[in-house]
């Protein structure tokens, strides 16, 4: 999915919505586990509630991949259940020497067909530079984290900036706003005026909103720009939304209410 696809998407439904597919086979409703692959009939109706309220799926790999082979076919049958039209995402955080990133590319890019893929930074370019190599794809580089470890690192003076101010401006530059997005946690919702001045015309994944207590509107406030440049992802708040026959239902009104509001900030852009 193109730049210009994403944001015609967002303006389509008047939402820059991101439903996060982290499911936790021990929180599925009782009523699922009958099924022959009661994760997949899950994240099924799951993404049949929630595809009029989002433009993108997030799919956090270790959830799959800690199950072993059949987590890895679970996985590759979500993402081909997804519909086109939606950016789909692997929150993988890959990254290592040069050609290993360029397997992990393959991987995502190629034998899954994920749209992006998340990326650490930690190695340098030469880490980055696979997964960039793929002009159709976007690159997802971890620049603020929501977790409470980024002061360890992140948050770290080197001087005239923090770390994770260094890391923005450097990687910038060796991609385009038309495959390089960054990751901004909703709980650091303080930092992003200066992100903005910083990367003003990237996308933004903000995961945080939901659970973790990140605010929707701060994060619109701060980090919208002219084109959006934003996807907000919300994972358990609507995944586990109810645990009943009616979890999809309530799953659905939440991702609606998510889009609702969004929908208030885009008229205001």
């Amino acid at each position: 999915m193109t730049r210009k696809q994403l944001i015609e998407e967002i303006g389509r439904k008047q939402s820059f919505l991101c439903v996060g597919l982290d499911t936790d086979p021990g929180k599925i409703p009782q009523h699922l586990l009958s099924a022959p692959d009661p994760v997949f009939e899950f994240n099924k109706e799951i993404i049949d509630a929630t595809k009029p309220y989002c433009v993108s799926y997030k799919i956090n790999t270790a959830f799959y991949e800690a199950m072993g082979i059949k987590g890895w076919e679970l996985l590759e049958k979500t993402v081909d259940y997804i519909p086109e039209g939606y950016l789909k995402i692997a929150d993988a955080k890959r990254g290592d020497i040069g050609n290993t990133s360029a397997q992990y590319a393959k991987t995502f890019f190629e034998v899954y067909n994920f749209d992006a893929v998340t990326v650490a930074p930690y190695m340098g370019e030469d880490s980055i530079r696979p997964f960039l190599d793929y002009s159709d794809k976007w690159t997802i580089v971890l620049g603020l984290t929501s977790n409470k470890g980024a002061n360890d690192f992140e948050m770290l003076s080197t001087g005239s900036s923090f770390l994770f101010e260094k890391v923005l401006t450097t990687v910038s530059s060796w991609g385009t706003t038309e495959n390089l997005m960054f990751v901004t946690g909703a709980t650091q919702a303080s930092q992003f005026e200066q992100i903005r001045k910083l990367v003003p015309d990237h996308f933004l994944l903000v995961p945080g909103v939901g659970t973790q207590g990140g605010s929707l509107d701060e994060v619109s406030r701060y980090g919208l720009i002219p084109d959006v440049g934003l996807l907000v992802n919300a994972s358990r708040a609507i995944l586990y939304a109810g645990n009943n026959h009616d979890f999809a239902g309530k799953a659905a009104t939440v991702a609606e209410d998510y889009s609702r509001e969004m929908a208030g900030y885009l008229s205001r852009v």
